[in-house]
């Protein structure tokens, strides 16, 4: 990109030089100043002298960054840039602000980068941190920077890490729906309250029951085990074909030990409460359809003396169950597998192996191949194998042979399903290639073929028939549960949290165990664990198709850490640390209060500074930020993530509010085109001209396609390019300017001197560009121009307070450019103008603030507000309609009588009335008057 040129311009013009010497300025003077501090009511943070002290509050925050080591491109900054607008307006509006700004820092990049270079990833991740300071801080954004944080801080994950023993040291009580400590369940146990058992069971194994009631505990789970990488993978880091994203090895589902987050307990509480939220509609959607709550049934299907537990969401079909698959990692498998094949078995059903046994191992090593996306494709053709055994439908005594298939998952339900072909789809797939019976249950159109999902009266039912699906529900329900059969019962899509990673560059646990395998929670007087130094940061890997592996966690090799001799209460004892780490998402789950209490060493947060700037206002209010902004790639699972924690910190009287994040808006993206040769290879953007409708990179044609922007893709712009070209005020008034902050839009550089031709046209309103001399007088405003004024003033406030930063510049420069002919501008009307600017290009309004003859910040200046005297209409014009035909119009005082405005209308059309006598008269008041004749 060419700079501007900035020869023979008038010396006191306002150029890229001019605005950067200006924001720098401003920049050090807030700074020095604690301009943005926002005062807290206790602690530390608390002024009792800072102008906003005691006035309305306003928590406003930003989704905070990942610091990659790329830095921002421009695309970063919009929603921060919004964000800031809105809360600089808000401060002036008469709101003590409080805007943070902290960085999301453990992850997998550094871990890489550490991997790779040997740099430790704490020096990686500072030195990012660093430069998005500096990036942020050169584009003006108004942070209390007093209360900024990286995730990595010990003194910040210390309460990430006493967080998690909040969690692990409660329970959740369904009888009164929410979490309890974990000692008055003990205490319940040792009263007698929940049966003799417990008085006659061991030490160890009344461990065991209070841990299998915690809502954070160890479990075997399902995961992506990759032995190539030495670690577990999140769902989103395996490509559809079943390998890693990084390095492409392959991918085994396996079942490992791993920290589980018991938030299926929360399913119902975190649909319900989706309705106390100012959200868009589509991301409490898309979370409904995450946790995906279904009423229903669990019925138990004997089978060998024991019995498999199924949940269906219809009942009402289950004398159509004609088979039962179970998923092939399902704990029951093993123990129903019989020696030889049953008589009568299908050779279809055996997989061509002899034995059910060598059907069911080979199956299983194909299933755990296969990613859990590939497992449960619509469209897949449907495979298992038959175990060997049979279960017996409960209803009606039926054996029904029983399946393993990898449709079916061991983490989801209870790992098992009851097949009902003639009304399920994939039942009916199922069926058909394992030539399995169908029995209609449901009333179906004659001559139907397939599985009928409609609705219809019961058949072939026993006691149900000819109720409706509804009636037929209920009944079977009830028979279940007066015959011991089953239960009624709610489920969810939604899983328990995996919690553990098998990598270094996360928050430790604070856990230890002991001889007997357990885990023990560390007394908060021992956090934080600090993660501490190792030799090498990968974890072990293996043979990249070695799916019987086991990891080896880079911690587990810290042999002087991991072994460690504590008091715990009853003497010192050797211990063995948790040598997994917590997931990136811990440390976002919960920075929302950290920001509001920062310095606090003694409490997660104060409990008046909580409920000063989080707490509920009004009944039915769940609290929370007051405004969230960022992607709506967050809109699972972070988000639910986040609730789950503050629900338990809610239910254990740490907040007052039971959400964290009260309003969210989700910012859209800036895009970019990309160009790319003959050969499918980037090249530099900037570098790409058109010519008759074709782009050309030197002299070679290339080909334009349309998407994000990216250091891949050879289109990145960033923020530093667009200070240092134009500087920070145009390039924030052009990322407002370009469209509703809602929606995506494409980049283009070009179009930015638009935004700086603006602010130098206000410029010049103050600044006589020869001379330097401010060029303002204290003449009052004509009358045309006053009212254009207060309008104008009136709807730049309606559009902040809606976050509709797009139309409100269009009305600065409207008044702007209605201002520019009148020569010298009355003070009445550029005062206003600079304060309305402000929030968008801050510097240059601090500045030309200056020198008008004010001094220090105009940050906390009260807001123009319009004057209602001047927002009245003079005249107004009401188009007259003659049988739907405008035929004339008649212009009158807004104040005009109705009788008056009929006679005024009639008069104007008494042409084209031609003598007629009208049948009606309607006058729609300010807007027209219609005649029918």
């Amino acid at each position: 990109m060419v700079k501007m040129s900035e020869t023979e311009t008038p010396p006191f013009r306002y150029t890229a030089a001019l605005a950067g010497d200006i924001e720098r300025r401003w920049q050090d003077h807030w700074d020095a100043n604690g301009t943005f501090h926002a005062p807290n009511p206790a602690g530390e943070l608390a002024d009792p002298e800072h102008p906003r002290a005691g006035a309305p509050k306003l928590h406003v925050q930003d989704m905070f960054p990942y610091p990659s080591g790329a830095g921002l491109h421009v695309g970063h900054p919009l929603g921060y840039i919004g964000t800031d607008c809105y809360t600089r307006y808000k401060r002036q509006a008469g709101y003590n602000v409080l805007h943070p700004m902290g960085f999301d820092a453990f992850g997998l990049p550094a871990e890489q980068y550490a991997v790779q270079t040997g740099t430790h990833p704490a020096v990686t991740t500072a030195a990012n941190v660093e430069r998005y300071r500096h990036q942020l801080r050169r584009l003006g954004l108004a942070y209390d920077d007093r209360r900024s944080f990286s995730t990595t801080d010990p003194e910040y994950y210390r309460w990430t890490q006493w967080i998690f023993l909040q969690v692990f040291n409660s329970w959740f009580d369904p009888s009164v729906g929410k979490a309890r400590p974990i000692q008055e369940l003990i205490d319940s146990y040792e009263s007698g309250a929940r049966g003799p058992e417990w008085a006659g069971l061991s030490a160890v194994e009344k461990r065991k029951v209070i841990d299998d009631h915690r809502l954070a505990y160890v479990s075997e789970a399902p995961v992506n085990w990759c032995p190539g990488l030495g670690t577990v993978l999140a769902n989103e880091e395996v490509t559809p074909d079943g390998r890693s994203e990084r390095g492409n090895f392959p991918v085994f589902q396996r079942s490992l030990k791993q920290w589980m987050m018991r938030i299926t307990a929360y399913g119902d509480r975190l649909v319900e409460d989706l309705d106390a939220l100012d959200w868009p509609e589509p991301v409490k959607l898309m979370q409904r359809n995450w946790i995906g709550r279904s009423r229903g049934a669990h019925v138990d299907f004997p089978i060998d003396g024991s019995h498999i537990r199924v949940f269906t969401t219809r009942p009402d079909t289950l004398f159509g169950a004609t088979y039962m698959v179970l998923a092939p990692e399902h704990r029951l498998v093993d123990s129903i597998v019989p020696a030889v094949w049953p008589e009568g078995t299908h050779d279809v059903w055996t997989g061509g192996h002899a034995t059910p046994a060598e059907a069911v191992a080979a199956y299983r090593a194909t299933a755990a191949a296969k990613t859990e996306e590939e497992r449960t494709a619509d469209g897949k053709v449907k495979t298992g194998v038959f175990t060997g055994a049979y279960a017996i439908n409960p209803v009606n005594d039926e054996r029904v042979p029983v399946f393993i298939a990898d449709y079916v998952l061991a983490g989801y339900g209870t790992g098992a399903i009851m097949a009902v072909p003639a009304h399920d789809e994939r039942d009916f797939e199922f069926a058909t290639v394992f030539e399995l019976p169908v029995i209609r249950t449901i009333e179906t159109p004659e001559g139907f073929e397939g599985a009928y999902v409609g609705d219809g009266a019961v058949i072939n039912s026993g006691f149900l028939n000819g109720l409706n699906k509804d009636d037929a529900k209920a009944a079977m329900i009830t028979w279940l549960e007066e015959n011991g059969k089953g239960s009624g019962a709610t489920t969810y899509r939604l899983r328990d949290w995996l919690f553990s990673r098998q990598r270094y560059w996360g928050e430790p646990f604070p856990i230890v165990y002991d001889e007997t395998g357990l885990p023990i929670a560390l007394p908060e007087s021992m956090l934080p664990v600090v993660l501490p130094d190792v030799d090498d940061f990968s974890p072990r890997t293996f043979d990249p198709d070695d799916a019987n592996s086991e990891p080896e966690t880079p911690l587990s090799r810290k042999k002087d850490w991991v072994q460690v001799e504590l008091d715990l209460g009853d003497g010192p004892k050797t211990y063995t640390r948790e040598t997994n780490t917590m997931p990136q998402w811990a440390g976002s789950c919960w920075y929302e209060l950290r920001y509001l209490d920062p310095k606090n060493e003694k409490s997660l947060v104060d409990p008046e500074n909580e409920a000063y700037w989080m707490g509920p206002r009004s009944e039915g209010d769940p609290g929370g930020v007051d405004l969230y902004v960022g992607g709506v790639e967050h809109a699972v699972l972070h988000l639910l993530y986040a609730r789950f924690w503050h629900k338990v910190l809610f239910d254990l009287g740490h907040v007052s509010s039971f959400e964290p994040f009260k309003k969210l808006f989700n910012q859209g993206y800036i895009q970019a085109y990309a160009y790319q040769d003959a050969r499918g290879v980037y090249v530099a953007a900037e570098e790409v001209v058109e010519r008759d409708g074709k782009y050309w990179f030197g002299d070679q044609q290339v080909t334009r396609s349309y998407g994000k922007m990216g250091k891949s893709l050879k289109n990145v712009v960033t923020p530093d390019e667009m200070c240092e070209q134009y500087g920070a005020d145009t390039f924030r008034v052009y990322e407002m300017a370009m469209g509703p902050l809602d929606v995506s839009r494409p980049w283009e550089t070009r179009a930015v001197v638009g935004s700086q031709r603006f602010l130098q046209r206000a410029w010049r309103l103050v600044v006589d560009e020869e001379t330097g001399a401010v060029r303002v007088s204290d003449e009052p405003l004509d009358p045309k121009t006053r009212k254009v004024l207060h309008r104008i003033i009136a709807g730049v406030r309606e559009d902040l307070e809606e976050l509709r930063f797009n139309t409100a510049i269009a009305k600065l420069i409207e008044l702007t450019n209605t201002l520019t002919p009148l020569g010298t501008v009355s003070r009445e009307a550029i005062e206003p103008l600079v304060l309305m600017i402000s929030p968008f290009a801050p510097h240059l309004a601090e500045e030309l603030w200056g020198k008008l003859g004010h001094e220090g910040s105009l940050a906390y200046t009260a807001f123009p507000v319009a004057d209602p005297a001047q927002l009245v209409a003079e005249a107004i014009t009401y188009p007259v309609q003659v049988n739907g035909k405008v035929r004339g119009r008649v212009e009158v005082s807004p104040e005009t009588p109705e009788d008056e405005v009929r006679a005024a209308a009639l008069a104007a059309v008494a042409e084209a009335l031609a003598g007629k006598e009208p049948k009606k008269v309607i006058v729609v008041k300010g807007r027209l008057v219609s005649v029918v004749v």
